[in-house]
This record gives structure tokens, C-alpha cells and sequence, in this order.
């Protein structure tokens, strides 16, 4: 049974561990990170990105966060605005997450079941705040008034969502050149 989702990923950030590139762009194997997580959503209607428009091969909408730089939660909240009200499930995605599949999300969204939302949880148990599903109305009915510079683990650590141990490499994302270097030796190996 194929579940309704929308998406927002979060495609902002300075990328300043990485010298300031902009790392959304960057290859690992055959795709780019910011496609690599459009993969992954490839069910998601609609999908909303958050970030400087770039060249993308997927159908998309754009927004921007308010002000551009406010961090996560700034964009979550831009992404937000930019859907339907009545949108039941919402995928939440930074994108640098070279190895989420749509298998991902197909787990997150199973896992949601009556709870809030669902995050993937990496190897050390840590929840991965911005790979996750959500519902609609609880993220909207979370937000604060004043995003800027806010908590994301704040916010929708107060959902208390489900937890879903990551499988393989998928909560890995890419911070600084050797999480680069790690994901496409993952890809070329």
C-alpha cells in the first residue's frame, strides 16, 4: 500500500566545514547530494525544497527561509508555509544524506503509525532530527513563533517521535571533507 506524503529538504546551510562550497551540489557516485535526497522523495506530492534554486531533474517547488541563513528550523518552518494545510504526513530531509533511499522513507512513514512523527536513529542510538516523518498538524502546531536560530531537536524532541534504527550508512551525512571522502568511497567500493 502506497502512503500520500509531502516533503520539505532543507537544501540551505554555509557549508563552512567544507570551505564554504556549496555542498548540495557536490557528486557522490553518479548524483549529486541535493538529487541523492529528491531520489529519496520520489513519491512525495508535493515536494518543497528550501534553499537557492539549483539546476534539480525532479519536479519541485522553492522556497527560501526567513531570513535566508536562520537555520533548520527556519526552514522547516518556510517549508511548512509553502504546503497545503491539510497535508496529513510530511518527510523532513536535510539534504546531505547521500545514502537515504525511498526505502527510507517507506520505513519512516510505516513507523509513524499514531505517533507524531519518526526519525531515523544512527549507529550510536542519536536521533537524526532532519530524516524524518512527521504529522502534518503536530509540526505545524510545534512551531514557535520565532524560528531564527532555534533548536530543531527542541522543538521536535517535544513530539517524542518513534525511533528507527538506521540500516547501513543511511543516517550518515556530509559535515566536513572526510564525510565526503567516507560517502563516495561507500559508493565506489
Amino acid at each position: 500500500m502506497t502512503i500520500a506524503f509531502a516533503a520539505v529538504v532543507l537544501a540551505g546551510g554555509a557549508a563552512r566545514r567544507l570551505g564554504g562550497v556549496d555542498k548540495l551540489r557536490l557528486p557522490v557516485g553518479d548524483r549529486s547530494l541535493l538529487e541523492r535526497t529528491l531520489d529519496a522523495v520520489a513519491g512525495a506530492d508535493p515536494v518543497v525544497v528550501v534553499g537557492p534554486r539549483r539546476e534539480v531533474a525532479h519536479r519541485v517547488a522553492w522556497t527560501r527561509e526567513d531570513p535566508p541563513g536562520g537555520g533548520p528550523l527556519a526552514g522547516l518552518s518556510a517549508g511548512l508555509a509553502a504546503l497545503s494545510a491539510d497535508v496529513e504526513l510530511v518527510a523532513v530531509l536535510a539534504a546531505d544524506h547521500p545514502h537515504l533511499t525511498p526505502g527510507t522513507v517507506s520505513r519512516l512513514l510505516a513507523a509513524v503509525g499514531p505517533a507524531q512523527g519518526a526519525v531515523l536513529v544512527d549507529a550510536d542510538g542519536v536521533p537524526q532530527w532532519l530524516v524524518g516523518v512527521w504529522r502534518g498538524q503536530a509540526l505545524r502546531a510545534a512551531m514557535p513563533a520565532d524560528v531564527r536560530d532555534r533548536s530543531v531537536r527542541g522543538v521536535l524532541g517535544a513530539l517524542a517521535p518513534v525511533q528507527l534504527p538506521a540500516v547501513g550508512a543511511e543516517a550518515s551525512d556530509v559535515d566536513t571533507p572526510d564525510d565526503l571522502r567516507r560517502s563516495r568511497g561507500q559508493f565506489s567500493g
